[in-house]
């Protein structure tokens, strides 16, 4: 029975989701329009579990290029509807359309000057007689067994919300990097922000050494730098090559006597790099896709090929891009 009961309440929901599709009309356009015009913000609001709802919508709106904010309908008659302008749009989600704190404000809201955009499951309810344009998320029942507990129409509401949002997306022709400038702190926002340069070490912190030297200093350079490889650079600063930790232990396999050696001897020559202004991520998957072995560290070069900085697999990582 439980899950009889699970699958008989998610494909109510999905039928009343599907049923919106039949309601996407001039109504929409309407709404859609009337917001894309809005020189202020769009204001959403909703009481209980429209309230929750409400809130969802006004931030998906707010992340895809649409300005919004939720209002709660109880604080606005206490003082609150002074955040409301005449720019605004208010849009204004009751399943009943009946909603005493919602339905309290709607004269104080069109005496301000906004328009309202009802999104109901009434088209003859109070609300609706209010606004500009309808969005009909009326259901024919909720999945709860008693037809009491808000479900598809919550859920249809929810899902009429998303519609009208990724509608105005396009219309903004809204990008991913618009995305990622509202989420700077998501993984997505890294992806698409970040850069080699603001992840590098540059300056003191980057190990580079000057022209052919003896191989200690490179090693020296490597242990106070915490990086485990050093840029060789001629006098202008131009990458020359890279010597890495891997290359010290292999040239000690051998036999080879370090303190013999010079940076030119053991360096590696045109290594791979990342570019200062290049993008994080990529530089990442450069490193772990070099076949046979990921690397670790990547000198960083500006447009000039000066050795600007290093940047090791560990910055990359801990930057939250992955």
């Amino acid at each position: 029975m439980i899950i009889d009961n699970a699958k008989k309440c998610l494909n109510t929901e999905a039928d009343a989701v599907r049923e919106l599709v039949n309601r996407i009309d001039n109504n929409f356009i309407v709404a859609a329009e009337k917001i894309l015009e809005c020189r202020g913000r769009v204001v959403v609001c909703g009481m209980g579990k429209s309230g929750h709802i409400a809130q969802k919508i006004a931030a998906t709106l707010a992340s895809t290029g649409t300005p919004a904010f939720f209002l709660h309908p109880a604080e606005a008659i206490h003082g609150d509807l002074g955040m409301v302008t005449a720019d605004d749009i208010v849009l204004a989600i009751s399943n009943s359309g009946e909603s005493n704190e919602l339905v309290s404000i709607i004269p104080t809201i069109r005496r301000i000057g906004a328009e309202i955009i009802a999104m109901t499951g009434k088209s003859t309810s109070t609300l609706a007689k209010a606004a500009c344009a309808i969005l009909d998320c009326s259901v024919e029942k909720e999945a709860c067994p008693l037809g009491l507990a808000p479900t598809s129409s919550t859920t249809a509401t929810l899902a009429m919300g998303d519609a009208l949002a990724v509608a105005l997306l396009a219309e903004r022709k809204f990008t991913s990097e618009d995305f990622a400038l509202y989420h700077p702190g998501g993984a997505l926002g890294k992806k698409l922000l970040l850069k080699v340069g603001d992840l590098m070490h540059s300056g003191e912190n980057n190990p580079m050494l000057i022209g052919d030297r003896p191989l200690k200093e490179a090693l020296f350079m490597m242990t106070s730098k915490g990086l485990g490889a050093v840029n060789i650079v001629d006098n202008d600063s131009k990458l020359l090559g890279l010597i890495t930790d891997g290359d010290i232990r292999r040239r000690l396999e051998l036999g080879c006597n370090l303190l013999e050696l010079t940076t030119y001897e053991i360096m590696t020559r045109n290594p791979k790099v990342a570019k200062v202004d290049q993008m994080a991520v990529d530089a990442l998957n450069m490193m772990e896709r070099n076949r046979p072995t990921p690397i670790t560290v990547l000198p960083v070069i500006d447009e000039y090929g000066c050795a600007v900085g290093m940047i090791h697999i560990t910055d990359l990582v801990k930057s939250g891009i992955v």
